[in-house]
C-alpha cells in the first residue's frame, strides 16, 4: 500500500514541476500577436486555399498587419472582406477593380467533335499529361471539370463539354486559372462584357476543320471597332479591355461567332 502511495506522490509532483515548467518557457518565449492580426483572421473566410499566394488565412493576416500585403489580398473574400479589414486597420477604402474569371473557349459538343475515345481519370490535367487529345481543337476546353472541382464558390459548370463561369458568385481567386492546363481561363473585369471565346492561334482553314465557332483571324471585328480595342495576333483576335467600350459591334460582324457579349 505504501509503495503505492510513493508513486502516487512522485508522479503528482512530477506533473506540478512539469506543468510550473511549461508555464515559465511559455511566459519565457511568449510572441506577442498583435490584436488586429486575430481580428482579421476572424473576418477572413478560412478556406486555407492559398490563392492569395500565402500558406494559409493566418498567413496573409499576418502580412497585412506588417504592411507586407494589402487589406484586398484574400481574393475568396473579396470586397466585403477587404472593407472589414480596412475598419480594422484603420486605412481608406483600396479602389480596387473585381476581376472574374473567363474561360475562352466555345467549343462545345456542338462545335467540335470527338477525335479520340479518352478512357482516363476524368481530369483535365490528368488527360493533358496523357498527350491524347479527346476532342478535335488541340487548344481547347477538355471538359473533364479541372476548374470546377478548385473552385470554391462553385461558380464554374461544365456544360456540352466546355467549362462556363458564373461571374455573379465568381470572387476571382484565380484557383481555376492555375488547374487549367490549356490556360484558357483568364481573369477579367467584372464589368468586361465583349470576349474573344478562343485560344486557336492556327490559320483559318485548320481553325474551321476543328471548331466550327473558331477565330479564323479576319480582321472584320477590327475594322468595327472604333476604340481600337482589338487586334489580331497571328490568326487570333485579342481584346484590350482597358479599351474595350463593350458596344458589341465586333461580336454582331464576326462571322464564326467567336467573339461574345453578355
Amino acid at each position: 500500500m505504501s509503495a503505492i502511495v510513493i508513486a502516487t506522490v512522485v508522479i503528482g509532483v512530477i506533473g506540478i514541476v512539469v506543468g510550473v515548467a511549461l508555464v515559465y518557457i511559455g511566459n519565457k518565449f511568449h510572441v506577442e500577436v498583435d490584436e488586429r492580426e486575430t481580428a482579421i483572421r476572424e473576418v477572413l473566410p478560412g478556406n486555407n486555399c492559398g490563392a492569395c499566394g500565402y500558406a494559409g488565412c493566418d498567413a496573409v493576416a499576418a502580412a497585412i498587419v506588417s504592411g507586407e500585403a494589402s487589406a484586398s489580398a484574400c481574393p475568396v473574400g473579396g470586397a466585403p472582406v477587404a472593407e472589414k479589414i480596412n475598419a480594422i486597420m484603420g486605412t481608406s477604402a483600396e479602389a480596387a477593380e473585381r476581376r472574374v474569371a473567363f474561360v475562352r473557349c466555345n467549343g462545345s459538343c456542338d462545335n467540335t467533335f470527338v477525335r479520340n475515345n479518352y478512357v482516363g481519370i476524368k481530369d483535365c490535367r490528368a488527360a493533358s499529361l496523357s498527350g491524347l487529345q479527346p476532342w478535335s481543337c488541340d487548344y481547347g476546353c477538355l471538359g473533364f471539370g479541372s476548374c470546377a472541382t478548385v473552385c470554391p464558390q462553385n461558380a464554374i459548370v461544365v456544360k456540352d463539354g466546355v467549362a462556363s463561369v458564373d461571374h455573379e458568385s465568381c470572387v476571382g481567386c484565380g484557383l481555376c486559372v492555375k488547374a487549367c492546363p490549356k490556360k484558357l481561363i483568364e481573369l477579367v473585369p467584372y464589368k468586361q462584357k465583349t470576349f474573344v471565346r478562343c485560344m486557336n492561334p492556327d490559320k483559318g482553314k485548320d481553325v474551321k476543320a476543328a471548331c466550327q465557332t473558331g477565330c479564323i483571324g479576319c480582321r472584320l471585328c477590327t475594322k468595327q471597332c472604333e476604340a481600337g480595342a482589338i487586334s489580331v495576333e497571328g490568326s487570333l483576335a485579342r481584346i484590350d479591355y482597358s479599351l474595350c467600350t463593350n458596344c458589341g459591334k465586333c461580336a454582331e460582324k464576326c462571322p464564326q461567332k467567336s467573339i461574345v457579349t453578355g
